[in-house]
């Protein structure tokens, strides 16, 4: 019975993800309304950045602040190259370069351990927006760059087609035995290395693999923004909200950090019209009880009442 019970419930998820693949697939098709689209580019830019971040941290313990420094790489590497290539090529080199950059970083930095790593990657993010404006004001005498303009539904296609691969990506790893080898680095990773696993360098190619896809989704979402600049493209809180977003989903179920992206995104939207001086004290106030009522997150919360529904019908039959 417990069988059959886990087969329905994966053909049931199966189902309907299939089902709202579809449907965001060809929301396009029935003349959604500009700002439909516009939310749900948001909110699937949210899914990434949270989703990428949870792939190196959730099962390793690091906590990573640099997506923002990814994000940023991939917006100005639409900004310089969206006039000249073709914007799938754009988007390719922006994806390489983060993963490239990641890959640098990890080299150096893997072996830091705790709030030392925290702090370093964010202090990433400040260095380049720091150097990025001082090379704009002192070489260039300019600062910002316009940004070619790409049509939303086109945005649209493009984020949710690095959602769909991210989202396999994340899936395969979680579900392989390298995956099992990034969870026994969180559980203790100098008894993962004693057992063969190279632990620095399954940290560095998660760490620049989860950095690709931010990069690409920074180089789609900069066509969105007519003009960027420094402050616009490496925004620290590119590297806060992932963070947050995956505490407030959940990191123990797959679909936890989706849930909590967007749920987020959305409630960022709505709070940002209603409340825009509150919007970030409402947000803490979220968060802190999230943390305190529910420490799974909301995955933890579906996870529980989904349980108890099978409980309960077993218990019936």
């Amino acid at each position: 019975m417990n069988i059959v019970s886990v087969i329905s419930h994966r053909s049931f998820l199966l189902g309907l993800l299939g089902l709202i693949l579809v449907l965001l697939a060809t929301l396009p098709l029935f003349r959604a309304s500009t700002y439909t689209l516009l939310l749900l580019t948001a909110i699937f830019m949210y899914i990434v950045l949270t989703v990428s971040w949870v792939i190196f941290s959730g099962p390793t313990g690091y906590i990573s602040l640099a997506p923002a420094a990814f994000f940023g790489v991939g917006i100005y590497t639409a900004a310089v190259l969206g006039k000249v290539l073709p914007l799938p090529v754009v988007i390719g080199i922006g994806a390489l370069a983060s993963f490239c950059l990641a890959l640098l970083v990890g080299a150096l930095t893997l072996r830091l351990r705790g709030i030392y790593f925290a702090i370093f990657t964010f202090g990433l993010v400040v260095l380049i927006q720091q150097v990025l404006l001082w090379w704009e004001i002192v070489k260039t005498h300019t600062r910002g760059r316009f940004v070619i303009v790409v049509d939303n539904t086109t945005i649209y296609y493009v984020m949710l087609v690095i959602l769909v691969l991210l989202l396999l990506t994340a899936y395969s790893i979680r579900r392989s035995k390298y995956g099992l080898a990034l969870q026994s680095i969180g559980e203790d990773e100098e008894a993962a290395a004693h057992t063969g696993i190279n632990v620095t360098a399954l940290k560095t190619i998660t760490f620049a693999m989860s950095a690709f896809f931010v990069g690409a989704a920074g180089a789609i979402m900069a066509t969105k923004w007519t003009y960027i600049d420094p402050y616009i493209a490496f925004n620290p809180l590119f590297s806060f909200m992932p963070v947050l977003m995956a505490i407030f989903g959940g990191m123990g179920q797959f679909f936890g950090p989706v849930l909590g992206a967007v749920i987020f995104a959305y409630l960022e939207e709505v709070l940002i019209t209603k409340f825009p001086y509150y919007y970030m004290l409402i947000f803490g106030l979220i968060l802190v009880i999230v943390m305190l009522y529910l420490p799974g997150g909301l995955a933890g919360l579906v996870q529980k009442w989904w349980k108890g529904g099978l409980e309960r019908r077993n218990a019936n039959t």
